[in-house]
């Protein structure tokens, strides 16, 4: 398939003003890219494999989970040297020139591609070495997430991030890539564990899993379709036709799996995972084939300027109107707190059907909290974000005070243990189990440390915007999304040592709380008055690239942004100091409930130990009096 597409396609270096780098480039970079790929989908999704399909405990791995990591292991391994040798062909058929170790280092410093296959090289190196040693689940997850990420970095600077709407093109294609990878290492893994016998349990969380897989890939696969080739280019054009060759080959695979399952149950597992494999196996050779074509909206609706920098066009300056109107949903943030929020309202439905309780305001805190990261990423307020200071601003105090405040006194580590049913001794441990091993793990009791998560809160500001970094962090769709979740993640932590209904890694008394509390607020306030009060514009190129005519004073707009950051930094931090003490007054009046109860039930803690105190102290009295040996 990849070869057919790039025999087809001998003309895209023409259309892009590059000379033709000659068939060893052309036919190399695509088939080690296919190499890349397959190896990278089959490295995440074993270890994915690992960790959640096979029966293993969430202590150590068993026999299924071991083989899945070996077998990760070997593809890592793959992975690496199609990625290293990525880094010079995918230069060169780049810039439209033959394979030459010559001139690559200019190519690295001046191209993002290259610099992307040396992240993935790095990662892939640790996670190769790495599954030779591990056999812990905790650590079997980290490097499922080390392989998730590594898949990444090619993607996000490919032809999605070129262009008009490369903002929602690099959203669609994280969940497009991860959704792939994960359902086909998994049927690889899977495969392999059927032919060795058994396997049920694994078979049924494979079905559940590839359900998810199969409506993300389409949904995300329509996405990137439209964007690359327009409407009309699907029909009209060979990228098009690709596309719909992919989302044909999408619906034959639902249906048929369905059909198949429905008639024959499990007795035809084997058959149907070679039947997917093969199906998936096409589709992922059209995927590479389309990484060597030019997306067709490129040539029909060639991108303005500030189209290239952040993804459409902003005429009009923003008004109250504009910023309660104008949505663009963030498919990251925005469909996971969609996901959270389904999420937590089935796991409240579950609690009141069988007769517990759960508190309304803590289901309010949730979906308020989720609205407000909407808010702050897909309305009005997101779209205009990136070209103002003053909004970007607006933004990062949302996600990274306002919206933390709610989720973390919404408690949903309480809600999921207490709605997830327990495994039971002789079951294989199932969300429960996993959520309980993750939260009481040796990361998240690093990063749950007082110091470490103060430093991640407030530290983030100053390293982010007095070093250059959010300068370079704005030109990239993706360093832009990276710095949000960062935001609200580091909020997350903080507040949720500090006023989290959820247990913490580290159990703090509220003393110690309050001193967290105060010990950040003036760090922040000197913050905002920096801003205030810096004499040079923070990321004055990028703004400059922008150059928006409604937006003439950029400095006058970053200390409005600096006046933002500190009203809308210390209100919050009042009203998590309130709830805070809130929390300490309860706690003490359930403490003295509890021990007025006991002083009832004839238990007097306090008074029985000032009994014991005068018994010793009358023992001691009389062995003064009476020494050993003595009369």
């Amino acid at each position: 398939m990849v070869v057919a597409i790039t025999l087809a396609s001998s003309d895209v270096y023409a259309l892009l003003g590059d000379t033709d780098p000659g068939a060893l480039t052309s036919f190399g970079a695509g088939l080690l890219r296919l190499v890349a790929k397959g190896a990278g989908a089959v490295c995440a999704g074993a270890l994915v494999f690992a960790v959640f399909l096979a029966r293993s405990s969430t202590g150590r791995l068993d026999v299924d989970g071991y083989a899945a990591l070996r077998l990760a292991g070997r593809a890592a391994a793959v992975w690496s040297v199609a990625a290293a040798a990525l880094v010079p062909f995918d230069a060169a058929d780049g810039s439209g020139q033959p394979v030459s170790l010559a001139h690559l280092p200019e190519l690295i410093d001046a191209m993002e591609q290259p610099k992307a296959w040396l992240i993935t090289l790095a990662t892939t190196t640790i996670v190769a070495v790495a599954c030779r040693f591990v056999l812990s689940w905790r650590t079997t997850l980290l490097l499922a997430v080390l392989a998730l990420f590594a898949l990444l970095p090619p993607v996000l600077v490919g032809h999605a991030s070129i262009g008009a709407w490369h903002d929602v093109a690099t959203n669609s294609i994280v969940w497009h890539v991860v959704a792939a990878s994960v359902w086909i290492g998994a049927l690889v893994a899977l495969l392999a564990r059927l032919r060795r016998g058994g396997g049920d349990l694994a078979l049924r969380r494979y079905h559940r899993l590839t359900v998810c897989c199969w409506v993300v890939l389409g949904a995300s696969g329509v996405v990137n379709g439209v964007i690359g080739a327009g409407w009309g280019g699907l029909t009209s054009t060979g990228y098009g036709r690709l596309v719909l060759v992919k989302l044909a080959g999408l619906l034959a695979l639902g249906a048929g799996c369905v059909f198949v399952r429905r008639r024959f149950g499990t007795n035809s597992a084997s058959r149907v995972v070679v039947v997917e494999l093969v199906i998936l196996g096409l589709m992922m050779g059209v995927s590479v084939g389309l990484a060597h074509l030019p997306p067709p909206t490129f040539f029909s609706h060639p991108a303005s300027a500030i189209e290239t920098l952040i993804g459409y066009e902003l005429p009009d300056p923003p008004t109250v109107l504009a910023l309660l109107t104008e949505w663009r949903f963030d498919l990251i943030l925005g469909a996971f707190g969609v996901l959270a929020v389904t999420l937590y309202l089935l796991g409240v439905r579950r609690l009141r059907r069988r007769g517990d309780r759960w508190p309304v305001g803590r289901t309010i805190a949730w979906i308020g909290g989720w609205a407000a990261v909407l808010a702050a990423t897909s309305s009005g307020l997101g779209k205009y974000s990136p070209s103002t200071f003053a909004l970007h601003m607006v933004t990062h105090m949302t996600l990274n005070m306002l919206a933390p405040v709610l989720l973390v006194l919404a408690g949903p580590i309480t809600l999921a243990l207490r709605a997830l049913p327990v495994a039971g001794k002789e079951n294989p441990p199932g969300p429960r189990e996993w959520l309980r091993s993750v939260v009481h793990s040796r990361v998240a009791r690093f990063f749950g440390h007082p110091l470490v998560a103060a430093a991640l809160f407030v530290g983030s500001y100053y390293a982010l915007y007095f070093s250059g970094l959010f300068g370079e962090a704005m030109r990239y769709h993706w360093a832009h999304q990276l710095m949000n979740v960062h935001f609200l993640v580091t909020g997350y932590l903080f507040y949720w040592l500090v006023i989290g209904v959820d247990q913490a890694p580290r159990t703090l008394p509220h003393l110690a709380k309050l001193g967290m509390l105060f010990a950040v607020m003036p760090f922040h306030a000197f913050f905002a008055v920096v801003l205030m009060n810096k004499q040079t514009v923070i990321a004055e190129t990028f703004y400059r690239y922008l150059s928006l005519p409604w937006l003439p004073d950029l400095l006058g707009n970053q200390r409005l942004g600096g006046g933002i950051a500190w009203a809308t930094g210390e209100i919050p931090l009042v009203i998590v100091l309130i709830a805070l003490l809130v929390q300490w007054a309860r706690h003490d009046e359930r403490a003295a409930r509890r021990a007025d109860r006991r002083a009832d039930q004839g238990h007097d803690d306090e008074l029985a130990a000032y009994n014991a105190m005068l018994a010793q102290l009358a023992a001691g009295t009389r062995d003064a009096r009476h020494p050993t040996g003595g009369p």
